[in-house]
Formats: C-alpha cells, structure tokens, sequence
C-alpha cells in the first residue's frame, strides 16, 4: 500500500479520511477474486463476526461460516454452554440450511414465533423425520393462531440431497416457490432456496479439516485463563481469541502466553492494541492473529470517556505492518460500517475485518425480533464494556462486587439496531460486502486480498470528499 503522491500524512487517519485510487488492471471480472484469507485460520471471505453477545450465536455461527467467515462466541457464555453450541454448528450441513421444524399437530402461533428464527422464513412440517408440509407466513395470515399446522401446511417440494446447484435453482424457478426442503431418501437433511442455491455456487465455507463448519470462542485475561481455553479445545473450538480492551497490558500478555501454552496447533488470536509496540507484545507472547482498534465500535464509549484509542485506518496499518515484519497477522476490530471500509482495511493490511454491530439487526443474530410498533422490527445490542454485559461477566460474584464493578462501563447498556427490510438477513448484508471487496480488488489490480494490500493506493480526503461520494437520498 502506498499514498498518492508518495507523501504519507502526519496526522492519524480513519476509514472516512482516505479513497483508493484505481489502478491498472488486468482482473476482467469480479469472480476472479479470490478472498481467502491470509491468515491461515481457515475463513474463505476476510469477514468475522466480532464476539458481542447481542450478536454472536449459534444461528450466526453457522450461517457466517456456511459463507466463508468465522463467528467469535463471547466469553460470558459458560464453556458448557460453548461446547453445545460448537456441537450444533459442527453438525450443520456445509451447504443445506437449518430448517425449522414442527408437527402438523403445531399451532400457527407457534410457527410465527419460530419463523423469523431464519432468514429463508419457512417452517417444514414434519412426522416421523420426513416432510410432510411447508408453512409461510403468508399461510398463516388471517387465519386463528389456535389452527393446527395440518390445515393450512402446503404439499412440499422435496429436493434430493446432492443435486446440482443450478438444477436446484431452476427446479425452484419453474415451480414458482422460493425454498424447498431437501431429503435423503425420503428424510429431511436440510434446506435450501433458490439464493442459497446462488450463494452456495459463489461461496466455499469454512471448514475445519474433518469439513465441519469452522467455529470459534473468545476468554477473557481473569481467573483460570488457561483451564477455560483447555475446556474450549475439548469442546471442539478452531480458533481462540484472547480478548480484553486494553491489549497490551502485562495481564493480557500473561493470558497469551498461558492460552498458548496449551493451543497446540490451535490459531490464538489476542487483542486488542493500537500500536506497532503492542503487536510484536503480543505476537512474542504466542498470539498468530492480533486485534487492532481501540474505541471505534458503534456501541463503544472509551474515546469520549477516556481520551484513549486511535484513528482505526492508522492503527490497522501500523499494527499490520509490525505484525507482517514477524511472519503473523492482524484482524481489524470495529469502525466499519460500509462495504468501502472493509476494502479499506484490507488495503491498510489486515488479513480479516470483524464486525459487530452492523449485523445486529439481522435475522441471524441472538435475541428476539421486537415490533416498535409502527411494524418495523429491531433487535436490542449493547457494548461488551457496557453496564449491561459486565453484568453477565460478574454474575458469579457477590453483589457488592457486581455493583462496583457496574460503576466503570464504557458502552451502550441498550439500543435498537432495525432490520433493513431489503437485507434482513446477515447473508445479504454479507453479500453486500464481498460485492464491494471484489470490485475494490479488480479497481486496484489484485486478484487476492494480500495483492490489494501490496496494489492499493490511497489518498486524503476531506470531509466534503467523502460526502460527494455517498449517493443521494431516495427522496429529495
């Protein structure tokens, strides 16, 4: 990566304050993009999903990780918790969706409170493991929610286990119906819809060598570090993210060391830190992966309470640099809010970007879908650093402590994050994303996210520069 005109700036720069400009290029088409990521963790799309507890489950596990990303689980769920959930993913089908599953005996109320638990938004009626009906919603609209699923269930359109994607999508087409269930024999085994069909044909999951789905858990820096991180192994976790807001402090650095101790072959991510100083501490401690930002989290207070944290675009490319130097990697954490700042982050040399508040609002992220009351749903997400979660974090000590320790939050204790009627579902918003990185590569001449590293060139702008390039408004 270099700046225009050769002239690095003096000041921090963040994601808004830059552009990239195009090069010559001799990438003909988006799909000759590969984003497998440089960081060896095993993710096929540069995409995590940071481990907030408003987001990160067992439906974004799977879901992310069908697509090529990785999900971090938070620390506050107890290790028993985490060895279920990395159970259930590990056993999800690599292509096929999870379907939702009820009886014909099952009520209409029951299938709506289920139905926006998935994105696809069907219910599979099943009887003795095979399909025997598909509810939608629009089925159950206008009839008493006492009604049994048997009388007003459709015939389903069965699709067999291993039938070529395109046949899928065109069977799917023909027949006028957007998702089927898909049978071996004549049991149900999945999912799938005429764009997951699409999907599937684009995206190669994350797997782990055995091809189930890729997982991963975040510890904390307190108590038995190393006795958490044994048990997540055990449960069967791919990657383990050492996770703290202040990274490069001597207990974070111990934690490190103790978690690498007994990974094995295991990926240790560490974080987070904002300086070159604070990677190569963390690398010399056994981390592979280091997280960058300090405060740039949309739920995040540190920089207006503290005074701490730094310009996320300069923290990324200083860190990513340190961390190269060593043969290792780091992972941008947060400030990213649009396609164009992924793209950004990967041309300041991070190997993967983590998200978080931005899938907040989707389907597929934990906690129930709320009605503000004018008809559009939301979902609540709060700050890890926030009253609400040290909460979860303390539960285990006395109420004196717990309430001390409430005393010191730097995040959003509640806010309503709204699902986009067009992308409710983290899949779109993933879509989104990776449309934005292909085409960044192909404008800057790479084919792979460490040639866009190598290939961008990036200049200042100001705050009128960023804004001529938003669109306009739908209505003005």
């Amino acid at each position: 990566m270099r700046f225009l005109g050769g002239t690095r700036p003096a000041t921090d720069l963040t994601y808004a304050d830059v552009f990239m400009v195009p090069n010559h290029s001799t990438v003909g088409s988006r799909l000759e993009v590969d984003l497998t990521t440089p960081d060896r963790v095993g993710t096929t799309i540069p995409v995590v999903v940071a481990n907030m507890t408003a987001i990160s489950g067992r439906r974004m596990a799977e879901t992310v990780a069908r697509r090529g990303g990785l999900a971090v689980l938070p620390q506050d769920i107890p290790v028993d918790v985490v060895g279920e959930v990395v159970s259930w993913v590990k056993s999800r089908h690599p292509v096929y969706d999870t379907p939702i599953t009820l009886d014909p005996s099952s009520t209409v109320a029951e299938a709506l409170s289920l139905m926006h638990k998935r994105a696809h938004g069907v219910v599979v009626v099943v009887r003795d493991g095979r399909p025997v009906g598909v509810v939608t919603d629009g089925a159950c609209q206008g009839v008493d929610r006492f009604t049994q699923l048997a009388q007003v269930m459709t015939e389903p359109l069965t699709v067999p286990a291993g039938t070529d994607l395109p046949k899928i999508f065109d069977v799917l087409s023909e027949e006028r119906v957007n998702a089927a269930p898909v049978v071996e024999g004549d049991r149900l085994v999945g999912l799938i819809t005429r764009t997951g069909a699409l999907r599937s044909a684009l995206y190669q999951p994350a797997v782990d060598a055995d091809g189930f789905l890729l997982t991963s858990a975040a510890v904390g820096i307190n108590g038995d570090v190393a006795g958490k991180a044994g048990a997540l192994l055990a449960s069967g976790v791919d990657v383990l993210v050492v996770d703290t807001a202040h990274g490069h402090q001597e207990k974070a650095v111990e934690a490190v060391r103790a978690v690498r101790a007994v990974a094995g072959s295991t990926p240790v991510v560490a974080g987070n830190v904002v300086t070159a100083e604070g990677t190569r501490d963390l690398i010399a401690a056994g981390a592979d992966v280091v997280k960058v930002g300090v405060g740039p989290g949309a739920m995040c207070t540190t920089r207006m309470m503290t005074g701490v944290g730094r310009p996320q675009f300069s923290a990324v490319e200083e860190c990513a640099a340190a961390a190269r130097a060593l043969g290792k990697h780091v992972w941008a954490d947060g400030g990213v809010r649009h396609p164009r700042d992924v793209a950004l982050a990967l041309a300041a040399g991070a190997a993967n970007v983590m998200v978080g508040s931005w899938f907040a609002g989707t389907y597929e992220s934990a906690g129930d879908i709320h009605d503000d009351g004018s008809g559009r749903m939301y979902k609540e997400s709060f700050g890890m650093a926030s009253a609400r979660a040290v909460k979860a974090r303390t539960s285990a000590q006395n109420g004196f402590e717990r309430a001390r320790a409430g005393l010191f939050e730097e995040g959003i204790s509640s806010s309503r994050m709204y699902l986009d009627p067009a992308r409710p579902g983290v899949e779109d918003l993933i879509d989104q994303i990776v449309a934005g990185v292909r085409s960044s590569c192909t404008y800057a001449g790479a084919r792979t996210v460490d040639q866009l590293h190598e290939r961008a060139v990036l200049g200042v702008q100001s705050a009128a520069g960023y804004e001529e390039g938003r669109p306009l408004p739908t209505s003005w």
